[in-house]
């Protein structure tokens, strides 16, 4: 009864009804509305997407396979029983307003190949021991923290990485990744309900699309992510959708970004690199994808300078207001402090003659200034007696 314009129910025998059904579920896109959350679901699939459904969530069979409750008005966190859900290989909690700690009790789900949880208010790490057949990974907007596991890239089907808008931090794991549907182009098939879809976003655009196996997406955006580009990254050839702005990265771009011949989107915009764009990139992509790197040059920015003097170190501190970068100046001040302490109370510590005239010389500059002091002062007082 999808897309029937289902709106107006009694909620008791509703309650019954699907909990009755022990197959297929399918009532989403209509306008229901109610509290199901004491209903137990026996459906092996259960499409629920796109209601108005309230409370918390619905308990459900440790039999059912497919899940996605997406679109609605759901709160309250992840009931403790879904961790019996051992068949499960589709859940998409997208769009909800749903919070706790999640993806512990969906790690045990073995089978899982498909989990979208984005827009939600969900916390906590991302566990090292999610399923090996996961394909989509999309935690996007959300609080997730702590750092991206490694194991996420050993994941030999996945396609579709979206960690974007969460509070992830430390740097980018730096392996032999083993993502083999983003290296190679044996494109496996996976098992997707037509109407299966998700959001794609590209330099600000949100496109929504149907579930495609041939498309390959990296999203780490907007996080707290730092280090060095692993080099690693850029050998996922098949990856056609790469995004890593504004985060906290640093380093240069390397020559391997050139060999993602797949590459449609690219932005690493708003980060720390610096350097020189390699050229094999220079005609592919807009100045978008680069801003927000002042340090960053070459084509399509502006032409790097190859001269290395001291002017032009100073100028590397410039930022493009013209005023001096922060950071660059309090550095600048540190070393000349430091050396110039050195270099004088060094010396005289070391060298007994030079600390013996160094005395001499304050002593001299003392007398001196006292003698100027008291003729002037005396001057002054025989003129005022006058």
């Amino acid at each position: 009864m999808s897309s029937s314009k289902v709106s107006f129910i009694e909620e008791e025998k509703f309650r019954d009804l699907i909990a009755g059904v022990d197959t297929d579920l399918n009532l989403s896109n209509n306008s229901i509305s109610g509290d199901i959350s004491n209903v137990l679901l026996s459906s092996n699939f259960i499409l629920l997407n796109n209601n108005n459904f309230t409370g918390t969530l619905p308990h459900l069979s440790p039999e059912v396979e497919y899940v996605d409750l997406s679109h609605n008005s759901f709160i309250g966190s992840i009931p403790q029983g879904w961790k019996n859900l051992k068949y499960l290989y589709f859940i998409s909690l997208w769009n909800n307003n749903l919070f706790g700690e999640v993806l512990e009790k969906l790690s045990w789900s073995t089978y899982l190949e498909v989990i979208n949880l984005e827009k939600n208010d969900f916390f906590g790490t991302i566990p090292n021991n999610m399923s090996r057949y996961l394909s989509l990974v999309i935690l996007r907007s959300n609080k997730f923290e702590g750092s991206i596991p490694p194991q996420l890239f050993l994941l030999s089907r996945l396609i579709h990485l979206d960690l974007a808008h969460n509070k992830l931090s430390g740097s980018i794991p730096q392996i032999a990744y083993n993502t083999t549907q983003m290296i190679t182009d044996n494109y496996s098939t996976f098992i997707f309900v037509q109407d299966d879809n998700i959001d794609f976003y590209a330099k600000g655009q949100v496109y929504e699309y149907k579930i495609d196996s041939r498309r390959r997406t990296i999203d780490l955006s907007a996080n707290k992510i730092s280090g060095e580009i692993p080099s690693e990254l850029f050998r996922l050839i098949q990856v056609q959708t790469l995004n890593l702005s504004y985060n906290h990265l640093t380093g240069t771009m390397p020559e391997t970004i050139g060999g993602m011949k797949n590459l449609e989107s690219l932005d690493l915009s708003n980060n720390k690199l610096f350097g020189e764009i390699p050229e094999n990139m220079a005609t592919f992509f807009s100045v978008s994808s680069y801003n927000g790197n002042p340090k960053l040059c070459g084509a399509p920015l502006t032409k790097c300078s190859m001269e290395k003097n001291p002017v032009n170190i100073i100028q590397h501190g410039i930022n493009e207001e013209g005023e001096f970068d922060e950071e660059s100046l309090y550095l600048v001040m540190g070393i000349g402090f430091v050396v110039g302490f050195c270099g004088l109370f060094g010396s005289l510590v070391i060298f007994r003659k030079w600390r013996h005239k160094y005395d001499l010389l304050l002593n001299g500059v003392y007398d001196k200034l006292y003698v100027t002091y008291m003729l002037k002062f005396n001057n002054l007082r025989n003129r005022e007696a006058l």
